[in-house]
């Protein structure tokens, strides 16, 4: 029903404790988001709303406990806090403008400097005496100085923000590349126990609103209805796009000739690496026969009877496969990936670019092969190479 948190610029303020983030996100928002105390460690979990911030459009703002937070509950949050900042768009590095840096906040900025990080250096208590350090400590292209105590302050910050609008990495839409002006683009979409009452999933409907954006026309159907409609079309849709679970069917009903793909490759392509996936098929030729693979998912859902990562996918493996394979199912990334034989991860429509990015490039670093569940149920439907013809770089790979 509304704008989902992993398609919004992701802000994240940082900071140590007592630094002034709770009450610039205060600031912000013109209202009281997030409790602002001079009691040192007020903000224990990260807080995260949605806000419209000018040419940035509409963004996720979140206040993290502070950096140099103490004890075992401690850490936990300041590791929290990291995690955050990993995936975030921008950052908010808030330090008093009245005191020298500290040992933390020198350790943060290196750390986001290492990291190559987006940030913006924030001098918060800007009505005090500025520190000479502080200034020298961030550069002057990459600071702004704020004043909580005065409504609207934020004003300046947000047009500073507004300047390293371009710095920020977008992600490409779903169809990016693909389809052209008064394209016809015909959509599959299967309405089954694993479909959610009363609305579409969220890659179909971000593929519906992209294709709209760029004046193309749209016809979606089930998979039970798609002959009849498409051989009576009169016109030749330039792209057919399929859950990844009717691929089978779809192939069968459609012409040979006709270019197909599926949402879960067009998000393989948005959010990760399709050609580290596409390396990884040749893993499948000599997977051991008691291999262990793991099946990731990034959010969490009711599973239904057929689900397609606890069932429908390892029925699939087992069959084609080895039917000895061991399976096991995790929302978390796994504490030594080099324990298993091969990763299957979901779409990744629920979370952001830079995540899944993470995510591959420490399999890639343990070495184990990673696909997505598009790809996989395309190879086990027979349906590679013609899935990947959309993609001409892909589809050479493949090749």
């Amino acid at each position: 029903m509304s704008t989902p948190l992993a398609e919004l610029n992701r802000i994240v303020i940082a900071g140590n404790r007592n630094a002034g983030k709770s009450s610039l996100m205060n600031n912000l928002f013109q209202k009281e988001i997030a409790i602002a105390s001079d009691t040192p460690g007020t903000t224990t979990d990260p807080v995260t709303r949605k806000i419209e911030l000018g040419k940035l459009g509409m963004c996720a703002v979140t206040d993290t406990a502070g950096l140099d937070d103490v004890g075992d509950l401690g850490e936990q949050r300041v590791q929290k806090s990291r995690e955050r900042m990993q995936s975030a768009d921008l950052i908010l590095f808030v330090s008093p403008s009245d005191a020298a840096p500290t040992d933390e906040e020198r350790r943060l900025k290196n750390w986001l400097d290492e990291k190559k990080l987006p940030w913006l250096g924030v001098l918060s208590f800007a009505d005090s005496q500025a520190d000479p350090e502080k200034k020298e400590f961030f550069p002057e292209n990459r600071r702004t100085a704020l004043d909580n105590t005065k409504p609207g302050s934020s004003e300046a910050l947000i047009k500073k923000m507004e300047a390293l609008e371009k710095e920020l990495e977008k992600e490409m839409t779903p169809v990016e590349g693909l389809v052209k002006e008064q394209d016809l683009v015909l959509l599959v979409t299967p309405i089954d126990l694993a479909a959610p009452a009363g609305r579409l999933i969220l890659p179909q409907v971000e593929t519906i609103r992209d294709l709209l954006d760029r004046d193309c026309a749209v016809l979606m159907v089930k998979e039970r209805e798609l002959y009849h409609f498409y051989h009576n079309l009169g016109i030749k849709p330039s792209l057919v796009i399929t859950d990844s679970q009717a691929f089978h069917k779809v192939a069968a009903d459609i012409p040979e000739d006709q270019m197909l793909t599926s949402f879960s490759l067009l998000f393989a392509r948005k959010k990760g690496n399709p050609a580290q996936f596409i390396r990884s098929l040749e893993a499948l030729k000599n997977f051991p026969e008691q291999g262990r693979v793991l099946v990731m998912e990034s959010c969490a859902h009711h599973r239904q009877a057929e689900d397609l990562g606890t069932v429908k996918i390892p029925r699939l493996f087992r069959q084609m496969v080895s039917s000895r394979v061991e399976f096991s199912h995790s929302r978390k990334m796994p504490e030594n990936p080099a324990e298993w034989d091969m990763i299957i991860h979901c779409g990744g429509c629920m979370t952001t670019q830079k995540v899944m990015t993470g995510r591959l490039d420490a399999f890639a670093e343990a070495e184990v092969p990673v696909l997505n569940y598009g790809l996989f149920l395309a190879w086990a439907n027979g349906l590679l190479p013609r899935a990947l013809e959309p993609f001409e770089d892909l589809a050479a790979l493949y090749g």
